[in-house]
């Protein structure tokens, strides 16, 4: 039915003669929608060319018998090949354990390191935002960059970490010429880098909490641990869900860190998924297997976030996917 409105009458002209029709609901809300797809069309394309493409193409070579020649490759039919080259390779396995070992240890250590920031910087009363400006510079580099920050620093002939472990009596190790420490200087790097983001999610989390639950706990008598467990970390959990995913799916794609501080080595210590497809394809240019890791870390990481959303929705009560 249509909404009529009554306007006000012109000077000298009867009363009540002018109308204006506004139009039926739903006859507007769909001109909306119409509107709005139709400027959402633009961006929907260039991302399918820039995104969809490339992971459907990649998905097509995994199935497929590639031969490269000296003008490119060619597809020689359908193989399920491809996947059982990569299942049946130790490489691949130990890639798959390092990947999740590095994402879990890594996501871990940041969500406890931010979420003590966070809780200091929320408890500041001046200079919260140059704290935070400088928090962010980290964060706020590109990976590249800090890599190669990080890999002067564990320089054997003139990096300070070495001149640091020899001066506490540790010898002259070489921290990223061993398995061990390539990895716990690699873990150092990354927690370094993106705990401020961490950070800031939970920051903006605990801005958000209602004050007049402290003042209850206080009148309670809560201590300050008792009132983090009780009160802050249970209506803190969608936000910490939040910087958990966030970080997992950055982590499980790890390949600019070890691909510029280690290559992936000594041997295989840090190849990660991403490093070992890599290498599969653009290093020994066997375009099957390669297309055929990055098809499975994708799938990895697909199942990981639809479980953990469903756990999520289950945690606060929503309903199930």
């Amino acid at each position: 039915m249509a909404t009529v409105i009554a306007a006000p009458s012109a000077p000298g002209g009867p009363e009540g003669s002018v109308v204006e029709v506004i139009g039926r609901p739903d006859q507007h809300r769909k001109r909306m929608a119409r509107l709005g797809w139709m400027f959402t069309t633009p961006a929907l394309i260039f991302i399918g060319a820039v995104t969809l493409f490339p992971i459907g193409f990649a998905v097509l070579l995994s199935f497929e018998n590639v031969n490269v020649t000296g003008s490119g490759f060619q597809l020689n039919g359908l193989t399920t090949a491809n996947y059982s080259l990569v299942f049946g390779n130790s490489t691949w396995h130990y890639a798959l354990a390092f990947t999740l070992g590095f994402t879990f240890v890594t996501v871990v250590i940041e969500l406890v390191l931010g979420t003590m920031i966070a809780l200091v910087l929320e408890r500041l009363t001046r200079g919260r935002g140059w704290m935070m400006a400088l928090l962010l510079i980290p964060w706020s580099l590109i990976t590249v960059i800090s890599a190669k920050l990080w890999a002067y620093i564990y320089d054997p002939t003139f990096g300070i970490a070495d001149s640091i472990l020899h001066g506490l009596g540790l010898g002259d190790p070489t921290i990223l010429g061993t398995n061990a420490g390539a990895i716990i200087g690699m873990i150092i790097a990354e927690v370094w880098k993106t705990t401020p983001f961490v950070a800031i999610i939970v920051l903006a989390g605990l801005v958000m909490l209602p004050q007049e639950i402290y003042e209850a706990a206080d009148v309670d008598g809560a201590s300050g641990w008792t009132t983090f467990w009780r009160v802050t970390f249970p209506l803190l959990r969608p936000t910490l869900a939040l910087a958990v995913l966030f970080r997992v799916l950055q982590a499980f794609g790890l390949f600019d860190l070890p691909f510029v501080l280690t290559q992936g080595g000594p041997g295989h210590a840090t190849t990660s998924l991403a490093v070992l497809g890599y290498d599969a394809m653009f290093q020994n240019l066997e375009f099957g297997p390669g297309s055929a890791v990055a098809t499975t870390t994708a799938l990895l990481v697909v199942m990981g976030c639809m479980l953990f959303l469903k756990v999520f929705k289950a945690q606060v009560g929503e309903e199930d996917l």
